[in-house]
């Protein structure tokens, strides 16, 4: 198999030969055909998560056929097509996993950042983790929606049920998460960089009721917003759009650290809240939701050997939508 290796933080990765894979008991061996790029590779590439597994091969938007079963494995057979996510096992024992809780797990572990992952021709995923995708669209275009989708989904259920939502940083996972919510009957408000008029008008291509920059206020006051951004300094003006006991989720695993506000910014039951990772139950509800709302991932292709100038160009914001790795 061939793979491209982070063996220290803030380097580039390096392509690899490496002995073919074997799944241990309760595992599969995926042959990748697809593996979407997330802004939390960047995060793990350059060292702002904690206590990373270096050297490690990142990528959690993995779509592949099934090569081979693990001892123990059942329901699952050789060819089928599956999807991989960030998280990768959980513990099953800890108060979190028994209160349906999965995605808080005092042990976990996520794929390309604790186990290895898909930027590869080969990865091995726990079997209990993996999500059977049936024959429906294309390697490529599902390839996003097991992150950028599922976080998207998560942080949308988490927003409520509010009927104008922004969304904050309008890339991979904001794109999905507008088409959603305008199926759901919502009004989506697009936040984008300062003048970047290119994504303003990709925002308005999916149907927006408002485009502007971060640096403005939305012609109304907000049911909710979600800061797919890592940038801190987003969250005051984030909770200044939004009305009274509205909600402002944070959607990202990293974000940089977020000033001080006056507390008349928070007051009047707004609300500050986080999301964590997901749940196998969130990868199940929003994949067999995904074909009838008619998800289209605005996607660019790289080959798998190119997976650094996919992440340079993600750090630069040179394409709309998502990354998609291709062996």
């Amino acid at each position: 198999m061939h793979a491209m290796v982070l063996r220290k933080l803030g380097a580039t990765l390096e392509w690899t030969e490496l002995a073919d894979l074997e799944p241990g008991p309760g595992e599969i061996r995926v042959r990748v055909v697809a593996c979407g790029v997330c802004r939390t590779d960047l995060h793990v590439v350059d060292g702002e998560l904690a206590e990373p597994k270096v050297p490690i091969i990142p990528g959690h938007e993995i779509v592949g056929r099934i090569d081979k079963l693990g001892p123990g494995v059942d329901g699952l057979s050789v060819g089928e097509r599956v999807g991989v996510p960030w998280l990768g096992r959980t513990c099953g024992g800890c108060s979190y996993c028994k209160q349906d809780q999965e995605n808080l797990c005092d042990t976990p572990l996520f794929t390309g950042y604790t186990r290895n992952g898909g930027f590869a021709t080969t990865t091995i995923a726990d079997a209990r983790f993996a999500f059977p995708l049936g024959e429906v669209g294309g390697d490529v275009a599902l390839a996003p929606l097991l992150c950028a989708g599922l976080i998207g989904w998560r942080s949308l259920i988490i927003a409520g049920k509010g009927k104008s939502l922004g969304l904050i940083g309008f890339g991979a996972a904001a794109h999905i998460v507008a088409q959603v919510a305008k199926w759901q009957g919502r009004s989506v408000f697009a936040f984008t960089r300062p003048r970047d008029l290119v994504t303003q008008a990709f925002a308005q291509r999916l149907g927006s009721t408002w485009v502007g920059g971060s640096d403005q206020m939305p012609p109304e006051p907000l049911d909710a917003a979600i800061i797919f951004a890592p940038v801190g300094a987003l969250v005051p003006p984030a909770l200044k759009a939004v009305k009274k006991g509205g909600r402002v989720v944070c959607a990202g695993i990293y974000m940089s650290d977020i000033p001080s506000f006056p507390y008349s910014l928070l007051w009047e039951e707004r609300q500050l809240v986080s999301v964590a990772n997901l749940t196998r139950k969130d990868g199940i509800d929003f994949l067999r939701l995904a074909p009838d709302i008619g998800i289209v991932a605005e996607t660019t292709q790289y080959p798998l050997v190119k997976a650094n100038q996919a992440l340079d160009d993600l750090r630069a914001g040179r394409f709309e939508g998502a990354a998609v790795l291709v062996p």
